[in-house]
């Protein structure tokens, strides 16, 4: 696969046929593997975050969920093909695993807007043959107990936290789990599936404003969306610029 590195972090360039594939690839491997899907503020904590930073240059899988990487990319080489965003490649995921028997385990966290009982009730009527557990998690502490996971044996870990608490999580206790073949932290995508928050239509996802239609639909979060927004639209393009400039300079 081919690679860009974006502030130091790598992300694979592929579109999301190519994503699925793998996916089902790693699903039939011997091994364990993690799947980041990474957006501009990953890349703006990874610069403080030394561990997280390593974590995510790790991941067997790093994907562009983020209309701010396509556009960092034609400052670089090769160019990301597709923004592959958490929640479809989640959706994509439960397909999956509903068709060939596979078992999930997913980690909600606890105080989060998304209550278990409710994506249990939403998963059971969407993917009715689907199996899966789901435990809630808090984000400030990484010794899970895997025991009731465990005897599960669950082949998919869906790990909906937040960044970087879920990818520190899946760093943590991927061993811990010797049944789980792919990890992924899919963010909000959650929120999405039980209808907490809504999502854009596909033409304001194309033009990458996904962000403006989410500050106007969760008005009761807009202090913590204004700074996620300053974060992705000022200070990522800022530390792009910084990046190409230095480039240029050498």
């Amino acid at each position: 696969m081919r690679e860009i590195k974006i502030l130091g972090v790598k992300i694979n360039s592929i579109t999301k046929k190519q994503a699925l594939e793998k996916i089902e690839q790693f699903l039939c491997s011997g091994r364990q593997c993690h799947i980041a899907t990474i957006n501009p503020e990953f890349l703006v904590e990874a610069r403080k975050d030394k561990e997280f930073f390593d974590i995510l240059n790790s991941a067997d899988l790093s994907l562009a969920d983020g209309f701010g990487l396509i556009l960092a990319s034609y400052f670089f080489n090769p160019k990301i093909k597709e923004r592959i965003a958490g929640s479809d490649l989640m959706d994509n995921i439960f397909n999956i695993a509903e068709k060939k028997y596979y078992k999930i385990c997913i980690l909600n966290w606890k105080n989060g807007l998304s209550k278990k009982q409710k994506i249990g009730a939403v998963l059971k009527n969407r993917h009715p043959r689907l199996k899966f557990i789901i435990k809630d998690v808090r984000r400030d502490y990484f010794d899970l107990d895997t025991k009731e996971i465990n005897s599960f044996a669950p082949q998919i870990l869906i790990v909906g936290l937040g960044a970087p608490y879920q990818e520190k999580l899946i760093h943590y206790n991927l061993s811990k789990m010797p049944s789980v073949k792919i990890a992924i932290g899919i963010g909000g995508a959650l929120d999405f599936l039980t209808g907490r928050i809504s999502r854009a239509p596909s033409f304001i996802k194309r033009i990458g404003l996904e962000w403006l239609w989410r500050l106007f639909n969760q008005p009761e979060q807009k202090i913590r969306r204004l700074k996620r927004i300053f974060i992705a639209v000022v200070v990522f393009p800022f530390l792009i610029l910084l990046e190409k400039f230095k480039k240029i300079k050498s």
